[in-house]
């Protein structure tokens, strides 16, 4: 049988695209030493992590390059616009931020540049911890920048818990050191800079959730743009029952609602398959209300006991006597965050923070 799989995130830098760098590197720089690039950078190759194998084309290109920085980040930066993947442009402020931490305005100016090619999320956070206060006033006139790219380095850059890389622990202690960056970037015109947004302030609620909901309380929620990041920032409060949370977004009130044929079908599954959560929702309030509607699954842990994980389902507003039907489906399957172990599994409907239903599933061993 064919392997159907999906090859791993790390082939993003296999060999033939260490090749295509190679071959545009030469373009832009006829004396690079392709040769030795490419043995440098395939050594070894098969054991390291997408995130290696980025960091890898970096060094390889300093060990071949006989130019001093300002030299070699200009033939970079010719490079940049030939390479034909995004996320492998991510090696071009890795460089910045290997070999230009002396380099200050240099550098800040190459990851503002190289930041419209992938992103310079990652590289900005070295700078961060060897000057915290320098970098955070280039990342403030950033959250004012033409291009969309530049605004979201601002905020992706800063945030304290931002996957794949180091926590800043300064901005995770202190979230005012990025309350301008935040601020200025709360009405944006565009997605792209409102998601990240509004994941720098979920990240922050981890640590201090009354900051962002007295933040949020203060904003104009009239604004479109300013209620999709309040909506987005405030998911993993709304999914605790925060009321606080509950209320910015108009669902604190205790929900008027009646719950009915909860199902949750098949009851019985084994590892891999699919379950499908099903109710009805019948409003008996004589008003329209606002609710937002989550899952709870406890799963099953190796020693027995279960802990339990939400997600969000639907946030609507329901009519006076207004009746809707409601269905959502799950994969129950391994995930790196998470081992599933066979058991009797509940499924409670939270709505406006509140429990008001629950089914189970069973899961058999494999």
């Amino acid at each position: 049988m064919t392997d159907q799989s999906a090859p791993a995130l790390k082939e993003i830098f296999n060999v033939e695209r260490l090749q295509h760098i190679a071959t545009e590197m030469t373009a832009v720089y006829p004396a690079f030493d392709a040769k030795g690039f490419l043995q440098h950078a395939q050594a070894g190759l098969a054991e390291l992590s997408v995130m290696q194998r980025m960091a890898r084309v970096s060094e390889s290109l300093h060990a071949v390059i006989p130019l001093d920085y300002p030299q070699t980040l200009k033939r970079l930066y010719a490079l940049a616009p030939r390479l034909n993947s995004a996320f492998v442009s991510l090696f071009l402020p890795h460089f910045v931020a290997s070999y230009g931490l002396d380099d200050f305005k240099r550098s800040m100016a190459a990851l503002k540049y190289f930041t419209s090619f992938g992103s310079s999320e990652f590289a900005i956070r070295a700078f961060l911890q060897q000057d915290l206060h320098r970098t955070l006033t280039v990342m403030q006139q950033w959250a004012h920048d033409d291009n969309e790219h530049v605004r979201r380095l601002a905020s992706e850059g800063s945030r304290p818990r931002l996957p794949w890389s180091f926590r800043l622990a300064d901005v995770q202690a202190n979230p005012r050191l990025c309350a301008s960056i935040l601020d200025n970037l709360k009405a944006d015109s565009s997605l792209y800079v409102r998601k990240s947004v509004a994941n720098h302030l979920n990240d922050i609620t981890k640590d201090h959730p009354d900051w962002v909901l007295s933040l949020i309380e203060s904003w104009d929620l009239g604004n479109p743009h300013t209620a999709w990041i309040a909506r987005h920032a405030l998911r993993s409060l709304i999914k605790q029952g925060n009321s606080r949370a509950l209320t910015i977004m108009g669902a604190g009130a205790k929900a008027e609602v009646t719950i009915d044929q909860l199902t949750i079908t098949p009851a019985v599954i084994t590892l891999g398959e699919r379950i499908n959560l099903s109710f009805n929702l019948e409003s008996t309030a004589t008003h329209a209300q606002k609710l937002v509607v989550d899952y709870a699954i406890d799963y099953v842990k190796s020693a027995g006991h279960s802990a339990s994980k939400v997600f969000k389902l639907k946030a609507f507003t329901l009519g006076a006597g207004e009746r809707q039907h409601l269905s959502r489906g799950q994969h129950i399957r391994e995930l790196t965050t998470r081992k599933h172990y066979p058991g009797k599994h509940a499924v409670h409907v939270l709505i406006n923070g509140e429990k008001l239903g629950s089914a189970e599933f069973e899961l058999l061993k494999p």
